[in-house]
């Protein structure tokens, strides 16, 4: 099978690429602004640009029969998306839909969709299914191209991939997020605990929850790389869904700094500001979905993440070393 990954050289599509490039042949675009050209396998083939060049688009599906579509290339700070609207619909939703139309013109009928936890908004439900209430665009383009191509000589499947609060990095060490602009929590954390950062600031204190600080469901990026393996692989089955992808369980920003403090055995000062703009007070996956109906199981925890991303940010160690 040969696999097109956008995003492959940035912090999740690195890891779904090092996964992948094991069992099908890898080609990823990625225009780096985030990404980094050591953190792509030596065994894809990769190009460097921009999923919005429909020259490189053509030029790509032109040249290797692509089966699957793994499009992870996005735009995903929430506060930025708030401040910066014009740039998600054009990045992430007007691109998507000229990726959608390169797949029927070269008749790909398999795609892999990275989704978010944002799509559900202001939940009122402590406990998130995939038919919690939700907003988007971007899943209802891939669901209304997939029954547009019903006759057209393409069986077009698609699974949609949830993901709640990827945070971590490979467990081998010779992947992790290296952004400077890097927004995460679990990230800048770490780099607090490295003394990197002069202080954590904990954007609110008065959110309806135990300690007042939003609750989140962390999952390992590694955990979601092995969502994506099995997600393609159920795609030969033939059959679109879409999943949740985390833990189940939910930890508070300040449950997670004490954790992060826990495994790195160092202090940091912790300082409190307003609320963000668009950050609900709590987000955690039902994942029984993801785990009955496709067999995913995760294998790490809180304290792996943290783990990971501190001596991630402490050695950082990439494939061109």
């Amino acid at each position: 099978m040969t696999v097109l990954i956008t995003g492959g050289a940035g912090y999740i599509g690195s890891h779904i690429s090092k996964k992948l490039t094991k069992s099908v042949d890898l080609i990823i675009i990625d225009n780096l602004s985030t990404g980094n050209k050591w953190a792509v396998p030596e065994q894809a083939v990769f190009y460097e640009g921009d999923i919005g060049d429909s020259g490189l688009l053509d030029r790509v599906f032109s040249k290797h029969k692509i089966d699957c579509v793994v499009h992870v290339a996005a735009s995903i700070s929430v506060g930025e998306s708030v401040g910066n609207p014009y740039k998600y619909y054009f990045n992430n939703s007007f691109n998507t839909l000229k990726l959608l139309k390169k797949c029927e013109e070269f008749k790909v009928g398999k795609f892999i969709f990275s989704s978010t936890a944002a799509v559900y908004g202001q939940p009122s439900v402590d406990i998130i299914t995939e038919d919690t209430p939700l907003k988007m665009m971007d899943e209802k383009m891939i669901i209304d191209f997939s029954n547009s191509t019903v006759g057209k000589g393409i069986d077009f499947k698609f699974v949609i991939l949830r993901y709640f609060n990827v945070a971590g990095a490979d467990i081998d060490g010779f992947i992790g997020q290296d952004y400077e602009g890097a927004t995460h929590l679990v990230t800048l954390a770490a780099k607090t605990a490295l003394g990197k950062l002069d202080k954590f600031t904990v954007l609110g204190k008065d959110y309806p929850t135990e300690d007042g600080t939003c609750i989140r469901d962390y999952i390992h990026v590694e955990d979601l790389a092995d969502a994506h393996l099995v997600a393609l692989n159920s795609l030969d089955a033939g059959e679109s869904d879409i999943y949740n992808c985390g833990y189940g369980k939910g930890f508070s920003v300040l449950e997670v700094l004490d954790a992060m403090k826990k495994v790195s055995g160092k202090e940091f000062r912790i300082e409190f500001s307003d609320r963000r703009e668009g950050d609900p007070a709590k987000l955690v996956a039902d994942s029984t979905k993801l785990k009955n109906k496709l067999g995913w199981k995760p294998k790490h925890d809180l304290e792996v993440i943290c783990k990971t991303a501190y001596l991630w940010e402490q050695w950082k160690r990439p494939f061109s070393e």
